[in-house]
């Protein structure tokens, strides 16, 4: 027992001495806290009066030597500066632009959706891709657009640059040349729908159309034009899928898919003919 009373009183006294030097550090520790905010507050009233002295001193400075300050101004010149910032603003908002006007306003919508059905109805699920066939559709339509654009460039752009027209007169200029592409893609049926829903009177010309009725009626003929072509391009292949369903229905080979016989002889037809070929120049001859 007495052992173990020992034991207890020394552990007592071990947690006794611990906790005093904890308070005796802790004393020390808040009293050389205190000292050095003390320390601080006078080293920041003494730059405080520092810094007022110098900023004073560098205001009298000022003062004096306002006259080797460097001034900066924007001049209007003699309207070649706006000129050019019109320009800019010009073609930014044509990049902007760039995607919907390539879709609404040029023959990107007939290719791309004629070349999507040669695929579809080759049964080819991804081949050519999806890039393969945008890249062919948009060299195909700088290839039939180029006339158009370069009249663009030669009667807006060029004289822009040289400034001997006017913003106004550009954007008609430029305009013209895509009013008469499009006219001539656009059957009247489509434009007078347009100009009747858009309750538009005396229109005798084509010139009295205007832009927001001529890319509507444009767009739609573009896809009536685009789903007449994919319908020829299906029949072929159609017929070769009925042969080789009714052939396998003959034998008895129900199970096995018409779809995996018949695309290898879609393929074959497809090359032998020169499908690309032919696709690609029907297609283009119809904007001629």
């Amino acid at each position: 027992m007495r052992n173990r009373m020992n034991k207890h009183w020394k552990m007592c006294l071990r947690c006794i001495l611990v906790l005093a030097l904890t308070l005796i550090c802790f004393g020390r520790g808040a009293t050389t806290v205190y000292a050095t905010t003390g320390i601080v507050d006078a080293v920041t009233q003494e730059e405080e009066e520092s810094e007022s002295a110098t900023s004073n001193d560098s205001d009298d400075s000022d003062e004096e030597d306002t006259s080797n300050l460097i001034s900066i101004g924007i001049a209007a010149g003699d309207g070649s500066d706006l000129a050019s910032v019109l320009e800019m603003l010009l073609v930014l908002t044509v990049i902007s632009l760039a995607p919907s006007i390539l879709i609404m306003l040029t023959s990107f919508t007939r290719i791309v959706i004629v070349l999507h059905f040669v695929r579809t109805a080759m049964g080819t699920q991804t081949v050519p891709p999806n890039q393969v066939l945008t890249s062919l559709a948009l060299f195909l339509t700088f290839f039939i657009m180029m006339p158009t654009f370069t009249t663009i460039y030669n009667d807006a752009i060029v004289p822009l640059q040289e400034e001997t027209i006017t913003v106004e007169e550009a954007w008609d200029a430029g305009v013209k040349p895509l009013r008469e592409f499009m006219i001539k893609q656009t059957p009247d049926s489509d434009i007078k729908t347009f100009v009747d829903l858009a309750q538009l009177e005396n229109v005798e010309d084509y010139d009295d159309i205007p832009l927001l009725v001529l890319i509507p009626s444009f767009m739609i003929s573009e896809l009536r034009s685009a789903f007449i072509m994919g319908f020829l391009i299906y029949l072929p292949f159609i017929i070769i899928d009925m042969v080789v369903a009714s052939t396998l229905m003959s034998m008895g080979m129900m199970m096995l898919a018409p779809t995996v016989i018949s695309l290898p002889f879609k393929i074959l037809l497809f090359v032998m003919v020169d499908g690309w070929n032919l696709v690609v120049t029907n297609l283009v001859s119809t904007f001629y």
